[in-house]
C-alpha cells in the first residue's frame, strides 16, 4: 500500500478508513496538496471546490467513526477524493465545457446521474477535470483551460477529451475520476497516461442531459485498478429515468466475478484490425507480450481481424454532424470565441446533407450487426489501446482540422463507439522513452463485467505504475 494517501487507490482508502489509520480529511489533505503541487503545470482541473470538499470530507470522517464505534452502515465509496469531467453537470460547481460561450454566472444546481449516484456513494467531489472545448477531440487544450499536460512527460499531451480526468487519476489528484467516450475519450488518455479507463455498454450509465453527438458518447470510470473501477460502475450504473436511452438497470455486481480470471475464455488478439497501419514498434510488441500473458493465464487466444473497412469516415462524419449541431446554438458573438479546431469539424458538418447522414447511420448499423455476429465466436477481442504513445503537448488550433488529423492515429477506439460495445484501455508497459502504452479489451454488448474481470486477470501479472512526477 503507498505510504502517500495521494497515491492510495479507493480500494486501499476504504480499507484504512475501515481500520482507522487514515481518515477522509487526511486522504482529502494530501489529495488537495498534491493538486496545489502538480495542477499549475499539468492543468488537469479546470475548477477546485476547496472548502466543499473540506466538509465533505469532514462528513464522511464522522460516519467511518460512528460506523467503527457502532456498526453503523457507511456508503459505497465514502471519503473517497472524486474528480467529474467538465462536460458532465455537477451541482454547486460550473460546468464550462471547456468553452468560452458558456457563462459562469448562472445557477449550478444540477447533478447529472454520474455525479448524483458518485455523491450519494459518499465521494468527496474536489472539482471539475479539464476538457477541450465540448470534447471535441483527442487531446486536452482549449481556448479557455489552456493546455493540459501529461504526468508521465509534460511536453506530452495526455490524449483526449477526458486528459484531465487521466492526468488528475494518474498524478494522484484523486483516485477516482468520470470521463466520457465519443470516440475514444476515455480510452485515449488512459492510454497515454497510463490508468485504467472504462467505456462501457452504451446506456449501460445513464447520461443527462444527452450528449449533443449522440449515441456514441458513454459515460466511464478512471481509475488506477480495475477493481475501483468495478466499484464505480456498482455506483454510476444504478438508473436515472432522466436518461430514455438508458438499458434497464441490471443489478449486476461488478465485484462479485471479477477475480474469476479468464480461463477457458476465447479470444480473439487483433493487432491492426485488419487495416490500421503506422503503429508504433514498441506497442506492438508490448500488446503481442500482453496476448501471450493472457494466454498463459488460460485463455484461448486466436489471431483473427473482425473482418470490417475502417469505419473512420461514419465516425467523422456523425461527429462533425454532432459539431454543427452545437455551433448552431451559439451567437455569432460566441461562434467568434471558440476554439478553431471545434469551428473546423463545424464546419464541415455544415456541408453533409440529409441524405448523407442517413447513409452513414445505415453503415453504422451494418457494422454494428457485423459485430454482435463476430462476437458469437469470441468472448473478447484484444487490440492496442492507440496506435501511437502520447505526442507533443499542443495549443488550440495548432494545425488544421478534418477527419485525418482528428483520429487517424487511433483507429483503435472509433470503432467501437459506433458498435456501442465495451472496450476498456488497461497499461502494458512503456516505451524506451518512458511513455505508457495501453492495451484494449473489447467485449460483446453487454459484457462490461467481462471486460473488468479480464482486465483483472491481466493486471494481477502488470500492475499498473504510477508516474515518478507524482512521488515527489
Amino acid at each position: 500500500m503507498a505510504t502517500n494517501l495521494a497515491d492510495c487507490t479507493a480500494t486501499e482508502l476504504l480499507s484504512l478508513y475501515q481500520s482507522g489509520q487514515a481518515s477522509p480529511v487526511e486522504a482529502h489533505a494530501a489529495v488537495m496538496q498534491r493538486i496545489e503541487q502538480l495542477n499549475p503545470v499539468l492543468k488537469a482541473y479546470c475548477h477546485l471546490a476547496h472548502e466543499e470538499s473540506k466538509r465533505s470530507a469532514i462528513q464522511s470522517e464522522a460516519a467511518w467513526v460512528a460506523h467503527r464505534q457502532s456498526g453503523s452502515a457507511v456508503r459505497a465509496l465514502e471519503g473517497v477524493p472524486t474528480s467529474i469531467k467538465d462536460l458532465i453537470l455537477t451541482r454547486g460547481m460550473p460546468t464550462l465545457r471547456g468553452s468560452h460561450t458558456v457563462d459562469e454566472n448562472q445557477a449550478w444546481d444540477v447533478d447529472a446521474p454520474a455525479t448524483a449516484r458518485l455523491r450519494d456513494a459518499g465521494c468527496v467531489i474536489l472539482g471539475k477535470t479539464s476538457t477541450p472545448e465540448f470534447g471535441c477531440k483527442g487531446e486536452t487544450n482549449s481556448p479557455r483551460t489552456g493546455i493540459t499536460r501529461n504526468p508521465w512527460d509534460t511536453t506530452k499531451t495526455p490524449g483526449g477529451s477526458s486528459g484531465g480526468t487521466a492526468a488528475a487519476v494518474a498524478a494522484g489528484m484523486g483516485p477516482l475520476s468520470v470521463g466520457t467516450d465519443g470516440a475514444g475519450s476515455v480510452r485515449i488518455p488512459a492510454a497515454f497516461c497510463g490508468n485504467f479507463g472504462l467505456k462501457p455498454s452504451f446506456g449501460r450509465v445513464p447520461a443527462y442531459p444527452l450528449s449533443p453527438f449522440g449515441s456514441v458518447a458513454h459515460l466511464g470510470p478512471h481509475t488506477m485498478s480495475v477493481e475501483d473501477a468495478a466499484r464505480m460502475m456498482n455506483v454510476m450504473a444504478q438508473p436515472d429515468a432522466r436518461d430514455w436511452t438508458s438499458l434497464p438497470y441490471d443489478g449486476v455486481n461488478y465485484l462479485q466475478d471479477l477475480d474469476k480470471g479468464v480461463k477457458g475464455l476465447r479470444i480473439a488478439y487483433s493487432p491492426t484490425l485488419g487495416f490500421a497501419t503506422n503503429i508504433h514498434p514498441e506497442i506492438v510488441a508490448a500488446v503481442q507480450q500482453a496476448a501471450r500473458q493472457l494466454e498463459a493465464l488460460g485463455a484461448i487466444v486466436e489471431q483473427v481481424d473482425p473482418g470490417f473497412e475502417d469505419p473512420l469516415e461514419i465516425t467523422t462524419g456523425l461527429w462533425f454532424v454532432g459539431a454543427w449541431t452545437v455551433w448552431n446554438t451559439l451567437s455569432h458573438a460566441q461562434q467568434a470565441v471558440t476554439d478553431p479546431d471545434f469551428q473546423a469539424e463545424a464546419e464541415l458538418g455544415g456541408k453533409l446533407s440529409a441524405l448523407d447522414v442517413q447513409r452513414l447511420h445505415l453503415q453504422r448499423g451494418a457494422l454494428g450487426s457485423h459485430m454482435r455476429q463476430f462476437m458469437q465466436r469470441y468472448d473478447l477481442l484484444l487490440t492496442p489501446a492507440v496506435s501511437i504513445p502520447a505526442f507533443e503537448a499542443r495549443p488550440a488550433g495548432h494545425s488544421p482540422m478534418d477527419a485525418q488529423a482528428m483520429l487517424s492515429w487511433t483507429p483503435f477506439s472509433y470503432p467501437f463507439n459506433l458498435t456501442q460495445q465495451p472496450a476498456c484501455s488497461i497499461p502494458c508497459g512503456l516505451t524506451q522513452a518512458g511513455l505508457p502504452i495501453g492495451l484494449q479489451l473489447v467485449g460483446p454488448m453487454f459484457g462490461d463485467a467481462l471486460v473488468l474481470r479480464a482486465a483483472r486477470a491481466y493486471e494481477t501479472v502488470n500492475p499498473i505504475p504510477r508516474p515518478a512526477l507524482n512521488r515527489a
